[in-house]
């Protein structure tokens, strides 16, 4: 079957080209958690499902990624996926760095989430300004796993935690 040979889905599969590859598939992936309706947005559909992958998808929408990963694999006839359950590299537990007195900037995201504009330019310009040893906290409705990729990749440190039903504090600390 020609549709097997195209791409074989795994934890690292980017949303933005799965759904390329298996538009079929859209409505298995919003049906696997509500916090996946927002990539009917067309502006985080174009940005975030660009570097989102389905590992962090999984963190998004609190689904085990082999859950995700098999959903979408049953539809296209592909072998289940037999790997542990992984939350990838993203950090729930509360480190030694982590204190509410550090934070000195704080970004709420979510109104220009729910509005469907990309918040990129704004958290990055809230991030610079905190200095280091202080700690940048970004609030949004849902883990916001593609922009800790992006933040990580700068050298800084996270934590996420869970403040409500559709509300995700994610601290970030850029230790000297």
């Amino acid at each position: 079957m020609a549709e097997e040979k195209r791409m074989l889905i795994t934890p690292k599969t980017r949303v933005g080209e799965l759904l390329d590859a298996y538009p079929q598939l859209e409505p298995v992936l919003l049906d696997l958690a509500p916090a996946f309706s927002r990539l009917k947005n067309p502006v985080l559909r174009r940005t975030v499902g660009k570097v989102a992958t389905l590992q962090q998808a999984s963190s998004i929408g609190n689904i085990p990624v082999s859950v995700i990963i098999n959903a979408l694999r049953a539809q296209v006839g592909q072998e289940l996926y037999n790997e542990s359950q992984s939350r990838g590299e993203l950090n729930f537990n509360e480190p030694q760095w982590f204190s509410e007195d550090r934070v000195t900037v704080r970004f709420d995201a979510t109104p220009l989430i729910n509005a469907g504009k990309n918040p990129m330019q704004e958290i990055f310009r809230h991030l610079e300004m905190t200095g280091r040893g202080e700690l940048f906290m970004l609030l949004t409705p849902f883990v916001p796993a593609p922009i800790i990729e992006l933040i990580h990749n700068r050298g800084y440190l996270h934590y996420c935690k869970q403040e409500g039903e559709e509300r995700w504090a994610t601290c970030f600390f850029h230790d000297i």
